[in-house]
Parts: C-alpha cells; structure tokens; sequence
C-alpha cells in the first residue's frame, strides 16, 4: 500500500507581492491531489533504480529521496519488498553498514544488472509516458506506425 502526503508548490512568488494576495476562489486548489496509488505502483520499481543509481544508500534514504523528487511518502511496507524482490532478482547489490550513532543499515548499491535494467525500463517508461500523454490530451496520433506490445494478462 502506498501513503501519499502530497502538496506540490506553486511557482513561487515575488518576495514582496505589488499587490496584496486575492483568497483562492472555490474553484481553485491550494494543493494538488496525491498521485493515485496504481500509478505509483507501476512507476516505483523505475524510480527506485534512478535513486540507486546516484550510489548506494539504504531505505529510509530512499524513501526521503522519492517524497523529495515529489512522489510522496513511500512507506517502509512498499519499499521494503520492493528492494527485496530487486536484490533476488540480483538487480542490486547489499551490504550492512554500521550505524554511525545508531543500529546498521542495509544499504543498496545498483549492479550492472541493475543498470541495465534501468536503462530499459527508463526507455520503456518514456515510450508509455509519450502514449499516455499522446491520448489524454486527446491529440491525433503521429503518423508513424505504432510498436506492437505484448498483452498484458
């Protein structure tokens, strides 16, 4: 189960407004609603491996690193099997480090597997993004002929 607690910014304002702020009006949104959860199922596993891939680092570093880049809260219960399934599937490479004023971590390092396969899922990724966005803005299609996909079951 992933726990969203989302709130992208606005662009920022000038430091001094010229102009005293107007309150939102009903219709508009202070903040912005959280990234449904189905989405960031399908998207975890490839923004997990680009995290690894700036070095190795353990769970709670990575769960700070996805909330930062704007994903929302990641908890321990969907990263953890996450990085599991990636160190069996020999994606990543695992080492208990000692805690410098606490207990160890595990950290994650990506292996050449592990890059590989980002490089594929990021490429692939991006193919998805730019049909998704191609049909939710409703625009004709290019006139390239489309790659044929597996069926998935």
């Amino acid at each position: 189960m992933v726990s969203l607690r989302l709130s992208r910014q606005h662009p920022t304002e000038p430091t001094e407004p010229t102009e005293p702020r107007k309150p939102l009006e009903p219709t508009e949104v202070a903040e912005v609603e959280p990234w449904p959860a189905e989405w960031l199922r399908g998207a975890l596993e490839v923004c997990v491996l680009g995290v690894l891939d700036r070095g190795p680092t353990y769970g709670y570093a990575i769960a700070a690193a996805l909330e930062d880049a704007g994903l929302g809260v990641v908890k321990g219960g969907t990263l953890y099997p996450l990085l599991g399934r990636l160190e069996a599937a020999g994606l990543v490479d695992v080492e208990w480090r000692a805690g410098e004023s606490g207990p160890g971590r595990k950290y994650y390092a990506l292996n050449a597997a592990g890059q590989d396969m980002l490089a594929r899922r990021s490429a692939q990724w991006q193919e998805f993004t730019t049909v998704t966005r191609r049909l939710s803005a409703q625009q004709q299609p290019s006139e390239e002929p489309a790659r044929e996909r597996p069926v998935n079951r």
